[in-house]
């Protein structure tokens, strides 16, 4: 598998950062908090990200993931979308991740709920590794 596959955001939760730490793949966290994050996509990357806003749509996706994905250059680079939320919002359950996946048609590869399970950490990792190994033959 190439380095540097995976890029995400996590907030002060920590939810997310938790779980990429038990995925143990090498990644990229986006800043919290910063109007300019500076992190440029060097190559290919599966974006994986939480889900905000209690169940709708409309602030779903956290400002920080928005702009990033704002650069054009990163933009080019998502290839897939990982996405965590919470199921007590239904139909919204990690929509985070449907907004993105259309946004940027990219393949929406998985969503888990709020810490993920083991079962959640392996089937990422295992699916992760099978994903960038199609993507590069």
């Amino acid at each position: 598998m190439q380095t540097e596959s995976l890029i995400y955001f996590s907030s002060h939760s920590g939810n997310c950062h938790r779980f990429v730490e038990k995925v143990a793949l090498p990644a990229t966290r986006l800043p919290i908090g910063s109007a300019d994050n500076g992190i440029i996509a060097t190559k290919p990357f599966v974006l994986l990200l939480p889900t905000y806003g209690g169940g709708g749509s409309k602030g779903a996706v956290p400002k920080e993931v928005i702009r990033f994905l704002n650069i054009e250059a990163n933009r080019l680079l998502i290839r897939g979308v990982i996405a965590a939320g919470n199921t007590n919002f239904g139909e919204a359950y990690a929509i985070a991740g449907n907004i993105i996946a259309n946004k940027c048609q990219v393949p929406y590869l998985y969503r888990f709920e709020l810490l993920g399970t083991e079962r959640d950490v392996q089937r990422v990792r295992d699916g992760l590794e099978i994903f960038w190994r199609e993507k590069n033959n």
